[in-house]
C-alpha cells in the first residue's frame, strides 16, 4: 500500500496490494485527470492512456477549441456548464444564478491514516472505534465470552488530498483517497467550502466519486428488487448513453440499491476485469455508467440530485458520503471477497462483529399483533427446550396497538398485552433462561397516536397538502434536533426499563411530502440529506449509551441493507420474504457485496407466508445458515418433526458459525442464472476447512450428471469431506478423502444426491 506523487509529471499513483489507481494535473490550468485504474503496476511511466500529450484542443495550445478539449478529457471529478456534455459530479446555483462550475488543482498532502467524516459513516483504518477528528488502528477480537483482545496485525491505511479551486464561485474542493495495506479497496469522498466570495452558494449537486474507464466492452451489473424481492443480480450489456440506477424514497430502498459493478463481457465469477463501487449511504443516491462517443465510460456515484440543494454559506463545509471501489482482474468473486474483508475490518465496529449471535426465535410470523405474556412465555419455554438463545418481541406491544394503524411514537406498554408491563416480561423470559430482545420503529409517528395529537407539526410534510400516508403513518422530522432528542429519550427509556440485550430497528415506509417546519423555504432542498444525518446521529447515541446491545437495523425488511447501516449495526434484516427458495437469490444478491454475517436470516414456517411455498424443514436450516440463524415462527405449533430438528440445527449453527462469519464465500452455482440448483462455499482463511451449501430447486427424471468443482481450497492439502446428517445432528460416519486439486479440478460427482425439489446437502471440508 502507497500512494506517491511524481512532481516532473504531476502524477499521482496509488497502490493497494494488488491494483493502481493513478491520475495527473494537466496542462497549465491544473486539470486533475484520471490515467488508469487497474492491475498494480512498478512504474508510474504510461503511455498517454489520456491522450493529453497529442490532444489538438489542449487549452494551453488551442484555446479556440477548449470545448472540444473539455466534452473528451477523462476527468478525475467532472465539472458543470463550460463544455463538458457528459455527466457531471458536482454543480451550484451562485447568488447571480448561474450555475457553472470548474476545478483547478492548488496543492496536496499525503499523509498516514484517515480523517473521519463529521456525522457520517466511514470507513477507518482498523477495526476499531473513532476518536476525535482521525480514526485509530487498534483491531479488536471478541472472544465467545466477550473478552477484549488487541490483535497485532496492524491495518495500516494512507490518504491523499487534492486540494482544488473554483475561484469563480470562491470554493475549495478537496478530493479525498484513502488507500488500505490489507485491501485493493480505494474509498473516496469530497469536501467543499465555501471561502466567502458569496456570503452564500448553494450546492445543486455533490457526487462523491467518478472513475473514467476506456475503451472495451462492457457490463453493468446493479442490484434491483422490491418489497421482499430485495437485490436480485441484473446484469446488461453497456452500450451508448447513461446506465443508472437511483433513490429518491429517502433511503437506499427496496427497489434499487447503492452499488454498481462494470465488468468486461465475458467476465464470470472467477475470470475477468470487474470494477465496483458501493455508497457508504442511507438516503437518496445515483449509481451510474455513461459510455460516450468515444467509448469511454464515466462511472458517478454520490447523493442523487433530484430534490437535493445545500446552501453553503461562507466559511461552511459540506461532506459528501464515502464510495468504496474496488477493482479485480479475477473476476466477481474476487471483487466480491475485497468488499468482505473491508467491512469486516474497516467499517463494521460492533463488539459482535467476531463473536457468534445469539440464536433467537421472533414472533412476528408466529403471532403477528395477536399476543400477550402468556403466549410469549409458552414460546420462549418451548424455544429454551430446543437451545435457542434468544425470545424477540415484535411489533404490537406499545400504545393500543392491534393492528398497524395507530400508535407509532406512543412508547409505552401496551398492559392490556403484556400483563405485569414489559419488565415482568423479560425477567420471565430470562429466569426461562433466554435472552431478551425488542422490536421498535422510532422514525415513525402514527396519525392515530398520542404524540402526533400533541405534536402534528412533528410529521414531514407540506402545508396545504394533505399528507400522503403510507402502511397508515407518517415519517417524523428527524432534521430537527428537538425531536431527535424526544426520539432518543423514548427509545432510552425502554432499554433502561428492563434487561434487553437486542434492538430490532426497523423504518416500514420511504419519504414522501417533503416539508420541515423546521427549515425556511430556502433549505427545504436540504431535508432528505438532514433526515439521513438524524438517523444516523440517533444509532451512534444509542450504540454509544449501549455498548453491550445487538443492534439490528431493518426497513421493511432489506430497504435500508447498505454499508452506512452496518457501520452502526453489525446486522440488517435482509428480507420479509422468508422463504428458503426465494432467499437463494435474495442472499447471493446481498453476498455479492456484504459478508454472510451481517445477513438477518431466518427458518419460518411453511406454507411460507409471503409465498406459500413448502419447503423442508432441513433445506430452511441451510438456507438460513447462510446468515445470522434464528426463527420466524411458532415454536409451539409446528409439526412435530420440525420441532424435533430444532436442537440438530442449532448443533450445526454452532459448529459451523466461525467458519460461515469469518471464511471467504466463493459462489459455485446460481440458481438465478440456471434455473435448477444452487451453491455456494465458505473457505476459512487458511484454506483448512470449507463448508459447501448446494440446493436443488428442481428435480428432473433422467438428471444430466452434476459434477461439482469446488474452489478457493489449496491444490497441494488433502482433505476429508463429510456431509452433515441433520437426522442425527452430527456429520456421517461416511468420509471420502481427497486431495484439493481433485476437488477444485476434477470435482465431486452429485448426480442423484436428492429424490425431489428444494433438497439440499450440507458439505464439510477438513485438512488432514
Amino acid at each position: 500500500m502507497n500512494i506517491e506523487f511524481f512532481e516532473q509529471e504531476r502524477i499521482f499513483k496509488l497502490d493497494t496490494p494488488n491494483t493502481t489507481y493513478m491520475l495527473q494535473i494537466a496542462d497549465t490550468e491544473g486539470f486533475p485527470v484520471h490515467l488508469y485504474y487497474g492491475r498494480r503496476l512498478r512504474d508510474h511511466i504510461l503511455d498517454d492512456p489520456a491522450r493529453l500529450k497529442l490532444h489538438p484542443f489542449m487549452p494551453s495550445k488551442n484555446e479556440r477549441e477548449r470545448c472540444s478539449f473539455l466534452d473528451c478529457t477523462p476527468f478525475e471529478y467532472p465539472n458543470h456548464g463550460l463544455g463538458d456534455y457528459r455527466d457531471d459530479a458536482f454543480s451550484v446555483i451562485n447568488p447571480d444564478g448561474h450555475t457553472a462550475t470548474s476545478l483547478s488543482y492548488s496543492t496536496h498532502r499525503i499523509y498516514d491514516g484517515k480523517p473521519a467524516i463529521p456525522g457520517l459513516p466511514a470507513t477507518f483504518e482498523g477495526n476499531a472505534v473513532q476518536k476525535g477528528d482521525t480514526a485509530v488502528c487498534a483491531v479488536t477480537n471478541i472472544t465467545e465470552t466477550g473478552s477484549d483482545s488487541t490483535d497485532s496485525q496492524e491495518r495500516g491505511c494512507k490518504t491523499l488530498e487534492i486540494l482544488c479551486l473554483d475561484e469563480a464561485n470562491g470554493l475549495e474542493i478537496t478530493l479525498y483517497y484513502s488507500v488500505f495495506d490489507d485491501n485493493d479497496a480505494i474509498v473516496r469522498s469530497v469536501k467543499f467550502k465555501n471561502t466567502g466570495k458569496y456570503n452564500n452558494i448553494k450546492l445543486t449537486k455533490a457526487l462523491s466519486t467518478c472513475v473514467e474507464l476506456y475503451g472495451a466492452e462492457y457490463d453493468t451489473i446493479f442490484l434491483h428488487g422490491s418489497w421482499a424481492r430485495e437485490r436480485w443480480m441484473d446484469r446488461q450489456p453497456l452500450g451508448y448513453g447513461k446506465h443508472s440506477v437511483s433513490s429518491c424514497r429517502g433511503e437506499s430502498s427496496h427497489q434499487e440499491h447503492p452499488f454498481i459493478a462494470v465488468c468486461e463481457r465475458g467476465a464470470d465469477e472467477d475470470h475477468g476485469h470487474v470494477y465496483g463501487f458501493n455508497f457508504v449511504y442511507s438516503g437518496n443516491f445515483i449509481a451510474q455508467a455513461e459510455r460516450s462517443q468515444f467509448d469511454q465510460v464515466r462511472v458517478l456515484m454520490g447523493i442523487d440530485p433530484v430534490d437535493f440543494s445545500w446552501n453553503l454559506r461562507a466559511g461552511e463545509e459540506f461532506h459528501t458520503p464515502e464510495v468504496i471501489s474496488v477493482f479485480s482482474a479475477e473476476g466477481i468473486g474476487t471483487m466480491t471477497r475485497n468488499f468482505h474483508d473491508l467491512y469486516r475490518n474497516h467499517l463494521i465496529r460492533s463488539r459482535y462483529l467476531h463473536r457468534k449471535r445469539p440464536i433467537l426465535i421472533n414472533n412476528w410470523e408466529a403471532t403477528y399483533f395477536d399476543f400477550d405474556t402468556d403466549k410469549l412465555i409458552a414460546i420462549a419455554k418451548q424455544a429454551k427446550e430446543y437451545g435457542i438463545e434468544m425470545l424477540v418481541m415484535d411489533d404490537g406491544w406499545f400504545g393500543h396497538r392491534n393492528d398497524d394503524n395507530s400508535s407509532l411514537g406512543d412508547w409505552y406498554v401496551n398492559e392490556n398485552k403484556l400483563k405485569g408491563g414489559l419488565k415482568h416480561l423479560v425477567d420471565e423470559v430470562n429466569a426461562i433462561g433466554l435472552k431478551f430482545g425488542i422490536w421498535m420503529e422510532p422514525e415513525m409517528i402514527s396519525p392515530d397516536s398520542d404524540l402526533f395529537r400533541e405534536h402534528p407539526d412533528w410529521a414531514i410534510q407540506i402545508p396545504g397538502r394533505k399528507p400522503t400516508l403510507s402502511r397508515a403513518q407518517l415519517v417524523l422530522d428527524l432534521s430537527r434536533k428537538e425531536i431527535r432528542d424526544y426520539v432518543f429519550s423514548q427509545v432510552e427509556k425502554v432499554l433502561k426499563s428492563a434487561h434487553i440485550e437486542y434492538l430490532k430497528w426497523d423504518m416500514n415506509r420511504q419519504l414522501t411530502d417533503l416539508g420541515s417546519s423546521g427549515l425556511d423555504k430556502d433549505s427545504q432542498g436540504e431535508l432528505f440529506h438532514r433526515y439521513v444525518l438524524g438517523v444516523y446521529e440517533l444509532q451512534e447515541r444509542l450504540v454509544s449509551e449501549f455498548p453491550d446491545l445487538l443492534l439490528e437495523n431493518c426497513s421493511g425488511g432489506g430497504a435500508r441493507f447498505d454499508p452506512g447501516m452496518l457501520y452502526y449495526s453489525p446486522q440488517i434484516w435482509t428480507s420479509d420474504d422468508t422463504d428458503a427458495i426465494e432467499r437463494l437469490a435474495i442472499q447471493q444478491g446481498t453476498a455479492l457485496i456484504y459478508p454472510l454475517s451481517t445477513m438477518g436470516a431466518h427458518v419460518s414456517d411453511c406454507p411460507n407466508h409471503a409465498v406459500g411455498r413448502v419447503t423442508p424443514f432441513e433445506t430452511r436450516g441451510y438456507v438460513a445458515l447462510a446468515g445470522t440463524f434464528g426463527y420466524e415462527l411458532d415454536v409451539t405449533k409446528i409439526p412435530k418433526a420440525d420441532q424435533e430438528m430444532i436442537p440438530k440445527q442449532v448443533a450445526m449453527y454452532h459448529k459451523y458459525n466461525d467458519l460461515v462469519r469469518e471464511g471467504d464465500y466463493l459462489r459455485v452455482a446460481s440458481y438465478q442464472e440456471n434455473h435448477e440448483w444452487d451453491c455456494w462455499e465458505v473457505v476459512s482463511k487458511d484454506k483448512s476447512e470449507a463448508l459447501v451449501t448446494l440446493v436443488q430447486v428442481l428435480n428432473h427424471a433422467n438428471m444430466k450428471p452434476r459434477v461439482v468443482k469446488l474452489k478457493g481450497l489449496d491444490p497441494d492439502k488433502t482433505y476429508s469431506l463429510r456431509y452433515f446428517d441433520i437426522g442425527t445432528g452430527n456429520e456421517t460416519d461416511e468420509e471420502l478423502v481427497l486431495g484439493g486439486d481433485v476437488l477444485m479440478y476434477a470435482g465431486i460427482n452429485m448426480t442423484g444426491a436428492y429424490n425431489g425439489d428444494f433438497r439440499s446437502r450440507l458439505l464439510h471440508l477438513k485438512e488432514i
